[in-house]
């Protein structure tokens, strides 16, 4: 027992520092740790008072939440729920035929009924989720009402002196149970909140691979077309580079298709960083790149394009201890606005090929 309890608040504390989430575990872990102190605290009561049958049921009871331990750490959630709720439901019509409605222990019942539906939808049980969570609760209330009838009915087997006792156990099982919906109120809110993060992170990923090219990290032609058609629709002008890796054929050829990745990536993250906040870069299809730069000048956009090219050419890409330098030729084209964007693309293409004709390794207006 002092094992788990050392357990539990350790890893409260990692909980409160963010070290760790709040798995299965150690929630169920927390439930049955809290009930077993107020079932301890009850049997102490019990036993001052001299109420026999609650006093062994409450020991029994704190025996069954400590076996209740060994199937947690097995994952076995279900049937430590069944266990908990045949308790509660057990300690509360004993209590109540022993001592009387008033003392408010049929109030815990109510709290296990939100449990029920909760243990069913976050359990993985495959079968019967809502079947199993709705008659647990209806088994519930009408235990809750049964508990009522008999206050009615049954004189209970043990008279407490004076009021002290009556006042301050109703007071006790309310604030346990009030307690316990609070708290598992906000770790469902926790939850929620948990949950919502996590789906716009996964939307967040999914946008990324949606529109991002998944070797090089650059955009892909998708969201290119989208750059471009706001480039279109923005009264700005913008320049358009056409870049393509000089010789690239060989290199896969003659090194491997590894070797040309680590190339590919290098060249990305070399055109990446010299267009920054300028503009948006594509990997338009294989070896070829396509640069948006927005509200250039020809001239900065040659100076750009050349600073491109003259750290490709100084690079040194390196892989299995094999290394190789690469060439990078660029066609540079500026939108005209009498022109589609196709017309423009086609005459940095066209700049390209003059410039792989006229040697490679160069920058064509």
């Amino acid at each position: 027992m002092n094992r788990y309890m050392k357990r539990f608040w350790g890893d409260t504390k990692n909980i409160l520092s963010g070290n760790i989430k709040i798995t299965n575990r150690l929630k169920f872990t927390a439930i049955i740790f809290s009930v077993t102190i107020v079932h301890l605290f009850l049997t102490t009561i019990f036993g001052c008072l001299r109420i026999a049958p609650l006093f062994f049921f409450n020991i029994f009871s704190v025996m069954t939440y400590v076996f209740c331990f060994s199937l947690v750490r097995k994952d076995l959630f279900l049937p430590v729920y069944y266990i908990t709720y045949l308790e509660i439901i057990l300690h509360s019509l004993i209590s109540t035929l022993c001592l009387g409605w008033q003392y408010g222990f049929a109030q815990y019942i109510i709290a296990i009924i939100p449990v029920g539906y909760y243990i069913c939808y976050n359990m993985n049980i495959k079968r019967h989720k809502l079947l199993i969570a709705t008659g647990s609760a209806f088994t519930a209330v009408f235990v809750f009402l049964s508990c009522k009838m008999l206050s009615f009915y049954w004189h209970p087997l043990y008279m407490l002196d004076g009021q002290f006792w009556e006042f301050f156990l109703y007071i006790f099982n309310s604030i346990c149970s009030f307690l316990f919906l609070i708290v598992f109120s906000l770790v469902f809110v926790f939850e929620i909140k948990l949950t919502n993060t996590q789906l716009k992170q996964q939307n967040a990923l999914l946008e990324q691979l949606a529109s991002t090219d998944p070797l090089t990290g650059l955009y892909n032609r998708r969201s290119m077309d989208v750059f471009l058609s706001q480039a279109m629709e923005s009264s700005s002008s913008f320049t358009l580079v056409m870049c393509d890796i000089d010789d690239f054929k060989k290199v896969n050829d003659t090194y491997g298709h590894e070797f040309g990745d680590v190339v590919l990536k290098g060249i990305a993250k070399i055109v990446t960083t010299q267009v920054k906040e300028h503009g948006y870069v594509c990997r338009w299809g294989g070896e070829e790149i396509l640069i948006l730069i927005n509200n250039a000048s020809l001239e900065s956009a040659y100076r750009i394009a050349e600073n491109i090219r003259r750290n490709v050419a100084n690079k040194v890409f390196e892989c299995h201890s094999k290394w190789v330098r690469c060439s990078m030729t660029l066609g540079v084209a500026v939108h005209n606005k009498k022109d589609t964007v196709e017309e423009t693309i086609t005459q940095a293409d066209y700049n390209l090929y003059r410039g792989k004709r006229n040697g490679k390794n160069t920058v064509i207006l």
